[in-house]
């Protein structure tokens, strides 16, 4: 092989994509350890060749490489990050609503759209059932609805601005805390998590609880740094962290550890200058009034807010204790799979590497962005979606470990290798996959009665002993779709024991209620309109029940995709009025 600068150079170009690939092809020959609920490899790429695959994975990392080269990035970091993660993330627009959770945020949201915000704020919890839910995202959702109306298209569009904006905030804590390279190249790496992106275009609440804790660790390094006005965004961003989810409770510890890492360093520079001058030390009073001040405004919101619904919320946290906190355990999945498969291998390597260095340097900053990270391990918190919102420390750290690469074009090589990659996994194997799930079937269902000339739409549900879902749930998700008034006038009461569901992650389902706004006001209307039945799986005979309220009505048109994995597998039958 010939010497000389040009041929290392392209080595040096070359080998990160090798790596990536390597890596890739290591975890798909062992996907059945990859235990994830939602996008397990052995799920979502059961049916992909490798053969045509990889070229398309290499052309992914490719095309990364040159959008990471526009000049936007360099000179406008911020609007760069901003732009790229958008556009990545409303490729996934197309997915539907694959978790039932959605049901309960949007009907909480349509309370407020149908009633006010004054009706929502006084029956949080009473008329409008809050599970183990916090207000903050279900009332934004709701806010949304009523200004700018029904559609789901408006919600993907405010979560994808959530997820971009924990790109830039994770820039910007990266490049305060440190510098420049560090924060840009952590806020890429989010798009370098492939589970992300089965996240972001879902009615939920925890993208936006990502955003809202990783604000609020980015205004307290900003209040601690340079107090004033910061103060006040970083209680306000604190309030809002506070209510979207309650597993942001614990990680919101990041407060604590930000304002301790401070007081340390003040001390620590205090100490020194007021050696050299003679004069007491003053920084650390200044960092302590600043930490009391966050407190104190922080307290005063969230009191307020909690005394309001202190009954709500004390049963909800008795609840908690007893209900969600053992079935974590239960419904988990491995570290393997969170840190290998549905985050790319490298990030995870790069950060288990930051460890040593900032250990090495004594490198107190480091313990702000490792903090989360070190809760999800103690606390063997395994599940994706609660480990979510830590992700962007731990692009944080995996940044700071690249740091150690000297040569600038490798590293950003690697980076753009990393993103390139996991948005071809999430866009060809993740995304097909997931818009197979039966769920979708509410989203074709309610597009297609769009279509349909009818004003109002009755649903009915029929109770399956296959799965422990209760099928009304997924009233509210067809609704979601659909832009029809929709009436469900089922008298159909089914209730499970309670030994069968109190260990069920889908225990929730059996306390919905179909709310007032689904009760027909006009009867002789409704029993005109068309009609949808949900069921689970195909119906060969319709209940009695069913056959006598849709008497003359015809059979139009079945919804009955099926992934065949999943218990609950709903299935829509559309029915057209004989009038």
């Amino acid at each position: 092989m010939p010497e000389g600068p040009l041929p290392r150079k392209i080595l040096r170009s070359l080998s990160p994509h090798a790596l990536v690939v390597i890596s890739f092809i290591i975890l798909y020959i062992f996907r059945h350890l990859d235990d994830n609920r939602l996008t397990s490899w052995k799920w979502t790429f059961a049916n992909v060749d490798l053969v045509y695959f990889i070229p398309v994975l290499i052309g992914g990392m490719i095309i990364a490489g040159l959008l990471f080269r526009h000049p936007l990035a360099a000179q406008r970091p911020v609007l760069f990050l901003f732009f790229i993660s958008f556009a990545a993330a409303s490729l996934f627009w197309k997915m539907p609503e694959v978790i039932l959770d959605t049901s309960r945020y949007f009907t909480q949201a349509k309370h407020l759209e149908v009633y006010g915000p004054y009706y929502f704020i006084s029956e949080w919890g009473k008329a409008i059932n809050a599970w183990t839910d916090l207000p903050l995202v279900p009332f934004l959702y709701g806010l949304i609805f009523k200004v700018f109306g029904e559609s789901r298209a408006y919600i993907q569009v405010v979560t994808t601005c959530f997820f971009s904006m924990t790109v830039v905030t994770t820039y910007l804590i990266g490049k305060r805390l440190w510098d420049e390279d560090t924060g840009f190249f952590a806020g890429a790496l989010l798009l370098g998590i492939p589970y992300l992106f089965s996240q972001v275009p879902l009615m939920l609440v925890d993208v936006p609880t990502m955003f809202f804790l990783t604000l609020s660790s980015y205004t307290v390094i900003m209040a601690m740094e340079k107090g004033g006005a910061w103060i006040v965004y970083s209680s306000l961003a604190i309030f809002c962290a506070l209510f979207s989810k309650y597993s942001t409770w614990m990680m919101l510890s990041i407060i604590v550890v930000i304002f301790l890492v401070y007081l340390m360093k003040a001390s620590r520079v205090s100490a020194e200058t007021a050696e050299l001058r003679g004069e007491s030390p003053g920084s650390r009073t200044r960092i302590f009034y600043r930490g009391a001040y966050i407190t104190l405004i922080t307290g005063l919101l969230a009191g307020s807010l909690l005394l309001i619904k202190y009954d709500v919320v004390y049963e909800q946290i008795q609840f908690l204790r007893e209900y969600q906190a053992p079935g974590l355990r239960r419904w988990g999945e491995s570290f393997v799979s969170t840190f290998l498969y549905q985050v790319n291998p490298f990030i995870t390597a790069a950060a288990l590497c930051s460890i040593i260095i900032a250990i090495m340097k004594r490198d107190l900053k480091f313990i702000i962005v490792g903090w989360l990270i070190l809760l999800v391990v103690v606390f063997q918190i395994k599940r994706s979606r609660y480990v979510l919102v830590t992700f962007p420390m731990l692009t944080l750290m995996a940044s700071y470990g690249l740091q150690r690469i000297k040569c600038a074009g490798m590293k950003k090589t690697l980076v753009t290798c990393i993103v390139g990659a996991s948005l071809v996994t999430a866009l060809y194997a993740y995304l097909p996959f997931l818009r197979t799930m039966s769920l979708g079937n509410l989203e074709a269902a309610g597009e297609y009665v769009r279509t349909i000339d009818a004003e109002k739409i009755r649903v009915f549900t029929i109770y399956s002993d296959e799965t422990i879902v209760n099928q009304a749930i997924a009233i509210p998700i067809f609704d979601l779709y659909s832009d029809k008034a929709i009436y469900s006038d089922d008298e159909q009461r089914v209730s499970l024991p309670l030994e069968e569901i109190e260990t069920s992650s889908l225990r929730f389902t059996w306390t919905y209620k179909n709310p007032e706004y689904y009760s027909a006001d006009n009867a002789d209307a409704a029993r005109r309109s068309t009609a949808a039945v949900i069921s689970n799986g195909p119906i060969d005979r319709l209940p009695d029940r069913l056959r006598e309220k849709l008497k003359g009505y015809r059979q139009d048109k079945v919804f009955k995709r099926s992934t065949g994995i999943f218990m609950y597998s709903p299935v829509v039958t559309i029915y057209l009025s004989p009038h």
